[in-house]
């Protein structure tokens, strides 16, 4: 097609500004985990949406704030990464939190960053939450302090504003070759997307500052000849008190965890799966390298 399109699309913000929710969105399937904690996306994600002849490759990026830890470090490095290798940047902000100082620390980086000719849109999420002319001033405010090529409303939960949005991005991203299948709708190995939804449901169903100390990784995916896949992995957590919390009376806990990230891995493969966790202590995971590969983070950016 001569008029093929193809473009990486990075979205930014404040950690739980709607991100993943509004990559799921663009996709029409779950691609990037979502919770009402913030800080759960931990690296860069792909996907991949078809919007008449382009291709739209959106890369969901961890919340950008003041880092103190190598694992936080190395987060904000790959969300910073990511805005910097891509077409056009999308700054997500929150309407009913408006321009904070987190704000506009990332627009002084995104004004010295900004590559040439990247386009920089502004989506104001949670439109649903302000009164109408709460929004005005707030978009008049938001160009007043940034540069942006165009602004939209958006409730990502919701999908208004959504496939405005989506059209715009259609007509700005480059001419080029698609760089993925049709079918294809993120380029996360399969071992890590099912990792991921495991950390999801530990997140949602663990408190305080327990999801922040745990990792997943898959350490073994057998397919099985009947086509069902065994799926075996390893919860790491950082204290033995963390181990006890994340099992629960008599393994309570982390049954109805295994049983709800089984369900949706099944369901985002097409087919049956035996899921298997294992909860083991591992102190200094954040300091070891091996871990970042796992994550689709490097470990020197952490430094």
């Amino acid at each position: 097609m001569p008029d093929q399109r193809c473009g990486f699309i990075a979205l930014i913000g404040e950690p739980n500004a709607g991100k993943s929710t509004l990559l799921n969105r663009m996709v029409g399937a779950k691609v990037s985990i979502v919770t009402h904690k913030v800080q759960t996306t931990r690296a860069r994600i792909r996907g991949v949406a078809i919007e008449g002849p382009a291709q739209l490759v959106f890369v969901d990026t961890p919340g950008l704030f003041r880092a103190r830890r190598r694992l936080d470090r190395a987060m904000v490095s790959a969300a910073w990464s990511g805005a910097a290798d891509a077409d056009i940047v999308v700054l997500l902000i929150e309407a009913n939190r408006g321009l904070t100082d987190g704000v506009q620390a990332i627009l002084d980086v995104l004004a010295e960053r900004r590559q040439k000719d990247q386009i920089v849109a502004l989506a104001i999420n949670k439109i649903d939450r302000v009164k109408s002319e709460t929004l005005l001033a707030l978009t008049t405010k938001m160009n007043a302090a940034f540069d942006f090529s165009a602004t939209f409303m958006i409730s990502a939960e919701k999908g208004h504003g959504v496939d405005d949005l989506k059209a715009w991005l259609s007509e700005n991203v480059p001419t080029g070759v698609w760089h993925y299948p049709e079918d294809q709708i993120s380029d996360l190995p399969l071992r890590q997307l099912a990792a991921e939804i495991t950390r999801e449901k530990l997140t949602l169903r663990l408190h305080q500052e327990l999801p922040y100390q745990l990792t997943v990784e898959t350490e073994r995916w057998d397919e099985r000849k009947d086509g069902s896949v065994r799926i075996d992995q390893l919860i790491y957590v950082t204290r033995e008190g963390h181990r006890g919390i994340a099992l629960g009376p008599k393994g309570a806990t982390i049954k109805a965890i295994g049983t709800a990230a089984r369900q949706e891995i099944s369901e985002f493969l097409g087919r049956k799966v035996h899921l298997f966790l294992q909860v083991k202590l591992r102190p200094n995971w954040q300091e070891e390298a091996e871990r970042y590969d796992e994550m689709g983070l490097d470990f020197k950016d952490g430094t």
